[in-house]
């Protein structure tokens, strides 16, 4: 799986998601070491706490959590929230 299929993923199953999913370490050809971060914006997240909001993200990745993704850091945001970040 590479990072653009995990933001398809992401996007496609959280209303209104926009997410950024990098490599945040050089993958190891010998291990099947699949770690990915992530940075996701939905209005979605309005009102849900922080575990509500990374399980949304759990649940739109799926099985692939179990198969393809040993690690996935993440950042969950409101649009709000990121408008703040960024200031």
């Amino acid at each position: 799986m590479d990072t653009d299929e995990v933001e398809r993923r992401i996007e496609s199953e959280i209303p209104d998601a926009e997410a950024d999913v990098t490599l945040p370490r050089v993958p190891d050809e010998d291990h099947e070491d699949a770690h990915f971060a992530a940075v996701v914006i939905s209005p979605a997240f309005e009102g849900k706490t922080l575990v509500e909001q990374h399980q949304m993200v759990y649940d739109a990745l799926g099985e692939a959590m179990t198969t393809d993704i040993h690690a996935l850091e993440m950042k969950t945001y409101t649009p709000a929230e990121y408008d703040g970040n960024s200031a």
